[in-house]
């Protein structure tokens, strides 16, 4: 297991260094530069001003060159400065990363809640209205466009019904460190969590439902009721136990996903995280803040492989990585 995980990371090294090359040229090639911003922020600013900071800043030197030095400083923790908000990468990053990890824990935890019941009941009872519901409920989820959804329930329980806040991650002059705030953190947090969770089962009930139909037509299966297991038993210490092995290989994708940011929900839900920063960067040609977050979610899908090929080994003992 150690062998494979030092190689496995071995591996990222150079793949994290191609991933690197194509971030930052096909930032390069993107119309502007990282001054573009700043320009529509400030549209007094002169030409030539902005000239002389291109040449400060070696905005003007060949790529090959900008690309050494950003490189560089990314070994050294430094992710370069966002000519928008003026402020560091790394600390505009820091800012919005807890209220993505806490949008993407409760979608997580929604979604394993709400799928794991639904797809067990809808492969014990196959072919019965009960799973014919559930079947229905998830091609209805995958059909669904995510943006539409999470508009239809801003529009539904947020301006009509009154019932969530429309936007933020908390109120205006709620006290940090109070339990005030932290419930109005969590209530904030409904909507979107609720919004994301509901269109991300589809694919988690249709692989257990599955998975529950095929693992209990086999012999072991039969063996185990032949010789007068009941049949909860059968269900909980066979069938559920192999059942849940693909939900267990996409668990690293998923605890990664965490921080990745979510775009459209963090955006729909004026929810101030990475996915809202991402998007709000590209239209204002934040290059630096671009570059920084997509190499974050290069990083963080690589990891997740890498869990999830562990998560996987370590449930399903049959499973050997030398």
């Amino acid at each position: 297991m150690w062998k494979f995980t030092l190689r496995r990371i071995l591996i990222m090294i150079p793949q994290l260094f191609v991933l690197s090359v194509l971030i930052f040229f096909v930032a390069k090639a993107m119309p502007g530069d990282a001054l573009s911003g700043a320009i529509e922020a400030n549209p007094k600013v002169s030409a030539q001003v902005l000239e002389e900071q291109r040449e400060k800043l070696g905005l003007n030197d060949p790529a090959w060159v900008q690309y050494g030095r950003w490189l560089g400083n990314l070994f050294q923790g430094d992710l370069g400065k966002s000519y928008v908000h003026k402020v560091g990468v790394t600390d505009l990053i820091g800012s919005r990363l807890a209220n993505t990890f806490y949008l993407g824990v409760a979608i997580l935890i929604l979604t394993y809640v709400i799928s794991i019941p639904l797809g067990i009941l809808s492969g014990r009872y196959q072919n019965t209205l009960l799973d014919k519901t559930i079947t229905g409920y998830t091609y209805l989820s995958f059909a669904t466009p995510i943006f539409i959804f999470s508009l239809l329930m801003l529009f539904v329980f947020g301006f009509r019904l009154g019932w969530f806040p429309t936007s933020g991650s908390v109120d205006v002059g709620v006290q940090p460190g109070t339990w005030a705030y932290v419930v109005n953190k969590f209530y904030h947090l409904i909507l979107p969590a609720c919004a994301g969770a509901l269109v991300s089962t589809t694919a988690t009930i249709q692989y257990l439902r599955n998975e529950v139909i095929d693992t209990r037509l086999k012999d072991f299966v039969k063996t185990a009721r032949s010789k007068g297991v009941p049949e909860s038993k059968v269900y909980s210490r066979h069938i559920l136990r192999n059942s849940l092995l693909p939900i267990a290989a996409f668990l690293g994708y998923d605890l990664t996903a965490v921080l990745a940011g979510n775009l459209f929900i963090e955006s729909i839900f004026g929810y101030p995280g990475l996915g809202q920063l991402f998007l709000q960067s590209i239209t204002q040609r934040d290059f630096s803040v671009v570059t920084a977050l997509v190499m974050l979610s290069g990083l963080l899908a690589l990891i997740g492989t890498l869990l999830s090929d562990l998560i996987l080994s370590w449930v399903d003992p049959r499973i050997r990585m030398g």
